[in-house]
């Protein structure tokens, strides 16, 4: 009864729509590990987007809250995997919290030192291995596991076209005097080794959550949106800093 009706209110809202493709993804939805599978994407490729746009303004002001909300997660996490009905979320949750410590550590009081991102955003990663080799935690490990890689490939977009002096720069520089400096990252960024460079590490990226998305488990789904939405953060990141000089 309750099936019918959701189908005819879809109908009704989207009459162009064939029944056939309504009914296909209504069946996705209501099965529940294809339901599960949808969401820890969307959460996964969304809770990668907080560590820039959220924490890293408010590490730059408040590290110690930064660092204090990493307990937060924790806790949070922790609660919600003690229930059946939530332990996903949890495993998630608890993943995204080595993220959100190193990111913490890093952007609050080292952020002034390039060469030391990757080993402190990867301090959470012998405890990941550890628990992947166990079978503990697999959604949150391999998110985790997934956001580091994707850390890593713009890490290393930054050294091959030579964007790290201006990092250094902005850092040091006061935020109402880094408009010139954006300028110069944005005229490296746009020379065609810049482009090149840029194609080849997107398209790794891609390959990487393309055959996490082939695995089709929830810990893989995890990873796979985790290294996918690095792409669209780093163009939405770019898009903000063209949008910056131009203001």
């Amino acid at each position: 009864m309750f099936n019918n009706t959701f189908l005819t209110q879809i109908s009704s809202l989207f009459p162009s729509v064939p029944s056939s493709l309504t009914s296909y993804w209504h069946g996705l939805w209501w099965d529940n590990h294809k339901r599960q599978a949808i969401l820890i994407f969307v959460a996964s490729a969304f809770l990668v987007s907080i560590p820039v746009f959220f924490q890293a303004p408010l590490v730059r002001v408040l590290p110690s809250l930064s660092l204090v909300l990493t307990f937060v997660w924790v806790y949070w996490g922790f609660k919600l995997r003690s229930q059946p009905e939530t332990d996903l979320w949890g495993d998630i949750l608890i993943g995204f919290s080595w993220s959100w410590l190193c990111g913490s550590i890093y952007w609050g009081w080292l952020r002034w030192y390039p060469a030391i991102h990757i080993p402190i955003e990867a301090i959470g990663l012998p405890f990941a291995i550890w628990g992947i080799r166990r079978g503990w935690g697999l959604i949150g490990n391999y998110f985790y596991l997934g956001s580091l890689i994707g850390t890593a490939i713009t890490d290393l977009y930054f050294y091959i076209v030579g964007l790290v002096p201006y990092w250094q720069e902005i850092m040091t520089t006061d935020p109402n005097l880094v408009k010139p400096i954006l300028q110069g990252a944005i005229a490296q960024v746009n020379t065609p080794w810049g482009i090149s460079w840029a194609i080849v590490l997107a398209n790794l990226l891609l390959a990487i959550s393309l055959y996490g998305l082939q695995k089709k488990q929830l810990h893989h789904l995890a990873f796979a949106g985790a290294v996918l939405s690095t792409i669209a953060t780093d163009g939405l990141f770019l898009v903000v800093a063209y949008f910056g000089i131009g203001a």
